[in-house]
């Protein structure tokens, strides 16, 4: 028998709220398999199992809020037997019917109460919309959700209350011994979490910045003559070039890839890589696209617009949450020139790109304008030094200069 626990999505989650559970005793799960889904500060998870077994008992319940690492089930091995349960005590007699009177009527037994109906399967609703339906006084069952797996989104319920004419619904009033609950501010709870975290990273992390300017223009007119042999549906940006140039470096400087734990660097055997999204309500989440080094293109950019929809509908996956090992932030080309972010522990490195910006650029004895993008590094300077993380970003510069190989 073995225990699940609630896992760590990340270095700013210290706790989670248990929403829905997605399997009862007697389930039989593999590894990898959803099994309950958890809110946390910053989306709602669905979060996996991470070892073949069968459900033994559901020890937290839905509703409850629990500190990372606390126990959540306990399951059986494959093939493991339940311990024994003590015996429960018998049953007690049956109640008889009292006799009636001589002259009265007879005493007629009540039939039993019927047994509860089997709750409906629980929706996919982002925590964000639920919050909305409660303000705007909106029946759930009645919106259809256009979100991932037709989940219900923000958008959802505002036009649902749009088409019902609701007006915010009003407050019950408190009860006087038991003040009102201000509601909470999911905002400021994402701001707390992000600052918790972050501040940990500058307290914790010796940080060292680096910054190279990569000349894009054989990278966006491969892309170019790439995405007209292609439909217009399957056409790849940038950002998917950008990552799988980074992923591919990792390999050859895999110490910009990993995880700083127990006083020491944990290399990653591939490279997850973490893409930071900003949400609609505010803040940044940073989930991960598993394996970017071994996809092909198209499949990175289905990869990547799937993540990014179902981050801001939050509907991510624990994995996504809890393994990437370097992150890119791409402030994209409404933005800043560059960005220096700041290294989300456990991992050890952060790599940002600006806006790409035509410059002048010198090119053998003539100078011409010329798109450029300045990539930046924020590392962990216990694990490397300024020198490799310049051969690290270099190579991301070459890789650029031949868009075919990527």
């Amino acid at each position: 028998m073995f225990e699940f626990t609630l896992p760590s999505l990340g270095a700013d989650m210290d706790e989670g709220t248990l929403t829905e559970w997605r399997v009862a005793p007697g389930d039989t799960v593999e590894r990898g398999q959803v099994i309950a889904s958890v809110d946390t500060a910053k989306a709602e998870v669905e979060v996996e199992i991470w070892r073949d077994g069968v459900v033994h008992r559901l020890v937290a319940e839905p509703g409850v809020t629990l500190p990372v690492g606390a126990v959540m089930a306990t399951l059986l091995e494959p093939g493991e037997d339940a311990p024994p349960v003590a015996e429960a005590p018998a049953a007690a007699a049956p109640v008889v019917a009292p006799v009636a009177a001589a002259g009265a009527a007879p005493v007629t037994e009540a039939p039993p109460a019927p047994a509860p109906a089997a709750p409906a399967a629980r929706r996919r609703v982002s925590p964000a919309a639920r919050r909305q339906a409660r303000q705007l006084g909106v029946d759930l069952d009645t919106v259809t959700g256009t979100g991932p797996w037709e989940s219900v989104t923000i958008e959802d319920v505002d036009r649902a209350a749009a088409r019902a004419g609701t007006a915010p619904a009003p407050a019950p009033p408190a009860a006087a011994a038991a003040p009102a609950r201000a509601p909470i501010d999911k905002a400021a709870e994402m701001r707390r979490a992000i600052a918790s975290a972050m501040g940990r990273s500058k307290r914790e992390i010796p940080h060292y910045y680096l910054s190279e300017q990569i000349p894009l223009a054989r990278a966006l007119d491969w892309l170019t003559e790439y995405n007209a042999q292609r439909p217009v549906t399957e056409r790849v940006l940038l950002a998917a070039l950008l990552l799988k140039a980074v992923a591919l470096a990792t390999r050859r400087y895999p110490e910009m890839s990993g995880f700083w734990t127990d006083g020491e660097f944990h290399p990653a055997p591939a490279a997850h890589v973490g893409v930071a999204v900003s949400l609609r309500q505010g803040g940044l989440i940073a989930p991960a696209i598993h394996d970017v080094a071994d996809l092909a293109l198209p499949e990175l950019m289905a990869a990547l617009a799937d993540l990014v929809k179902r981050a801001r509908a939050g509907s991510l996956r624990s994995s996504e949450m809890s393994d990437p090992t370097v992150t890119v932030t791409n402030l994209g080309e409404e933005s800043v020139d560059s960005v220096y972010g700041v290294i989300y522990p456990p991992q050890v490195a952060l790599v940002g790109f600006g806006k790409p910006t035509r410059r002048p650029w010198v090119d053998g004895d003539a100078v011409r304008p010329v798109p450029v993008v300045t990539a930046t590094l924020a590392a962990d300077h216990r694990v490397s030094d300024g020198r490799r993380g310049a051969l690290f970003l270099a190579e991301i510069a070459e890789l650029l200069q031949h868009p075919e190989r990527l």
